[in-house]
């Protein structure tokens, strides 16, 4: 996916979460709600997520050096880790710690119908980027199932701020039950206890997010698909016998490394060896942008 793609998600999601953050501190502050300081906590760290996010895919279009000749797409990876960290420390403990004190010592919530007014326009807001987010999403993963697609998808830039502003909604649903019930029995606690299950919400967000950013950190293969077919246009040539190895890996979102090992047919001369390796990849690229280095061995012959 494009990184243009992933920043037309990020602002979306930057502007919304940045003018939801300080609407809801200001409700939070005048009702004395905990699930709307949780929700507030939780709008805050998503802005400085996106701003993560963006600093990720700035470094990562870094052109290659002696250094990392490989380029820096795998900054991406690493930048969105910390936003797993930073939502699973900043949003998720701090809202359980926020909600456990406020269950243990209830207080009413005042002017309750403030927070009731912001919930409902915060959720406008969030649903306007996850629509974002979403309509991105699916357009590089159409007709795949949903959980599927997501831990099959490389780009972080898109599917963390899609998971961001899925646990934001369901978030803002938990803060406006427990709100509505916590009025409703004159049951303060219950407001407490809204404010726990936000937190956990994002604590479960951070975990799955860390778990796919670290696999994609720690060298995760191309989708089965692209492997399956480099595998086809290499076979479907007549010079190759067979394809022995095909290993790849992502050096960022839209960048994949090949390392081929083809059996080539007997008593091809060395120069039609050099060319059939020239020609299979070039043809690889052509059929697919987004591999940007191949290494293709001939295999070696016995003796």
């Amino acid at each position: 996916m494009a990184h243009g793609g992933s920043r037309r998600v990020i602002f979306a999601a930057l502007a919304g979460n940045l003018a939801i953050a300080a609407t809801k501190f200001a409700a939070a502050l005048f009702t004395g709600s905990s699930a709307m300081l949780s929700e507030a906590i939780h709008s805050s760290v998503d802005t400085g997520n996106q701003g993560l996010l963006l600093v990720g895919l700035r470094r990562a279009a870094r052109p290659p050096s002696p250094r990392h000749p490989f380029g820096h797409g795998m900054e991406l990876y690493f930048w969105a880790f910390v936003v797993a960290l930073m939502i699973f420390a900043l949003g998720g403990a701090v809202s359980i710690y926020e909600g456990w004190r406020k269950f243990m010592t209830p207080e009413p919530v005042e002017n309750a119908w403030v927070n009731f007014l912001v919930l409902g326009a915060s959720m406008v807001f969030e649903g306007f980027s996850f629509r974002v987010a979403w309509q991105e999403f699916r357009r590089s993963h159409v007709g795949e199932p949903f959980l599927h697609a997501l831990r099959a998808s490389k780009d972080p830039g898109v599917f963390a701020v899609l998971l961001e502003d899925a646990s934001a909604l369901a978030g803002l649903v938990i803060a406006t039950v427990g709100l509505g019930l916590a009025e409703w029995l004159q049951m303060p606690a219950l407001d407490g206890a809204a404010s726990i299950g936000i937190g956990l919400l994002l604590v479960l967000t951070a975990a799955f997010l860390a778990n796919e950013t670290r696999s994609l950190l720690t060298g995760e293969a191309a989708s089965p698909r692209l492997v399956a077919e480099v595998r086809r246009t290499l076979t479907a040539d007549p010079r190759v016998k067979t394809v022995d190895e095909l290993l790849s890996m992502h050096l960022g979102p839209a960048e994949v490394l090949l390392a081929v090992t083809i059996d080539l047919e007997d008593g091809l001369p060395g120069g039609e060896i050099e060319r059939a390796a020239r020609e299979l990849s070039h043809r690889i690229e052509d059929r697919h942008p987004e591999v940007t280095r191949i290494f293709l061995r001939p295999k070696r012959l016995p003796g």
